[in-house]
């Protein structure tokens, strides 16, 4: 049974870790879950005290996925359209390939902002760039709140109990 949680909880930390360069995919909310699965089903394996940094890890991920293209667009000069925009492209991108949704992302940004906000070719631009921006920075710091989870789970859990051979 052990091995089957200590499966669980890799696979669930595999993916967790595809969703952080992945939109759809909760990534951090998957490692995470995947954490607080094992500590249940393997009582003693893993404290509250450690489950509560690793929540707060993945707090900071929640905030830097939230703030990341929205700060970015709005330093660019961007407006809640090109925000929306971004969203959007990056939707669409996602299911292409990661150079696609980043693209996807400016792309939806400056088509927002020229037809729907009337701005400039320029202004457009820019907070095409500046989601851009927003969204490699908001990955990064997901992806350093994502190991810092996983850090923080393999330095403080013993591994699993392999079983031993009769020989």
């Amino acid at each position: 049974m052990e091995i089957a949680i200590w499966t669980l909880t890799i696979l669930l930390t595999l993916v967790g870790l595809l969703g952080v360069l992945v939109p759809l995919i909760p990534g951090t909310t998957l490692i995470l879950l995947g954490f607080v699965i094992h500590a249940l089903a393997l009582p003693g394996s893993v404290s509250w005290g450690l489950l509560g940094w690793i929540a707060v890890a993945w707090t900071g991920s929640v905030i830097i996925d939230f703030l990341g293209v929205l700060i970015g667009t709005r330093l660019f000069g961007g407006t809640k359209w090109g925000m929306a925009g971004a969203t959007g492209g990056a939707f669409v991108g996602m299911f292409f390939s990661l150079p696609a949704l980043l693209l996807g992302t400016i792309f939806g940004a400056v088509v927002a902002e020229k037809y729907a906000a009337k701005r400039t070719r320029q202004e457009s631009l820019r907070a095409g760039f500046g989601a851009a921006i927003g969204f490699i920075l908001s990955t990064a710091g997901r992806l350093v709140c994502a190991f810092v989870m996983i850090a923080l789970f393999l330095i403080n859990v013993p591994g699993p109990t392999l079983p031993t051979w009769p020989w």
